[in-house]
């Protein structure tokens, strides 16, 4: 397994995770205009799933292709709710709509992660959890969404789902670290094969 890999994010729950399972990382955010990728690949009827590649991609890619030598590691999580791409939110009244919108719903987390080395990619996986929303009055969510510091909304998309977040659904599919943002089993199984 690499000694050293670079985090192309600016994710704190990201990099926690590595760190958790002992994986040592530098941090050295893309910057890439993720909106402006998302409208582009909305324009051409991308799916959610496909959108989440090619921007795990492009941040790895980026980063990769200025430091070389080094495994670098790009990653990006999108909701689906029946085919509409729902992106984590900017502000508070966002966060309430996209919980009105996801509310009695079920809708799919999407987390892609892509390996690259030299601006290559070397890898890529994805991977999907399915999450089904109780229905709470506009109140509660208002509610819920007040318990929320700004660092932890904007960091997870709209849920917690290692806190607060677990109580607003009535079921969850899937790996908790694949909701959190990086499904880190099989990028430990990728990093144990290269040196």
């Amino acid at each position: 397994m690499p000694n050293n890999i670079i985090l192309a994010s600016k994710s704190k729950v990201r990099k926690e995770i590595l760190q958790k399972n002992n994986i040592a990382c530098d941090v050295e955010p893309s910057n890439i205009d993720e909106d402006m990728v998302k409208e582009s690949l909305l324009n051409e009827n991308a799916s959610p799933e496909i959108i989440s590649k090619n921007l795990a991609e492009l941040k790895a890619s980026k980063i990769s292709s200025k430091i070389h030598d080094k495994i670098v590691l790009g990653a990006d999580s999108v909701i689906d709710l029946g085919g509409e791409l729902i992106s984590k939110p900017t502000n508070r009244k966002e966060a309430l709509l996209i919980l009105k919108k996801l509310n009695g719903r079920e809708h799919n987390l999407i987390s892609s992660v892509c390996i690259s080395k030299n601006g290559s990619m070397i890898w890529n996986y994805t991977d999907k959890a399915t999450l089904k929303m109780l229905n709470f009055t506009d109140k509660e969510l208002q509610d819920y969404l007040a318990k929320i510091s700004d660092s932890a909304l904007y960091a997870y998309n709209v849920y917690q789902i290692e806190g607060e977040g677990r109580k607003l659904f009535s079921e969850i599919v899937g790996d908790e670290d694949t909701i959190m943002g990086l499904p880190i089993k099989k990028i430990k199984e990728y990093l144990k094969n290269i040196e």
